[in-house]
């Protein structure tokens, strides 16, 4: 039982980072620049997301 809820977990958390990476990765330079994040900082930004 716990093994299948971590898994299911763990899909929606994945699922999660990609939706957000996909996202953060449309906007242009710009628009990152002005929520005050830069192109190296997106994976990093989807994966908190996704985790908090």
């Amino acid at each position: 039982m716990y093994l299948v809820s971590g898994l299911i977990r763990m899909l929606r958390v994945w699922r999660s980072y990609n939706d957000s990476l996909r996202e953060l990765n449309r906007l242009d330079d710009r628009e990152l620049a002005d929520i005050g994040i830069t192109r190296c900082d997106i994976q990093r930004i989807a994966w908190e997301s996704a985790r908090g």
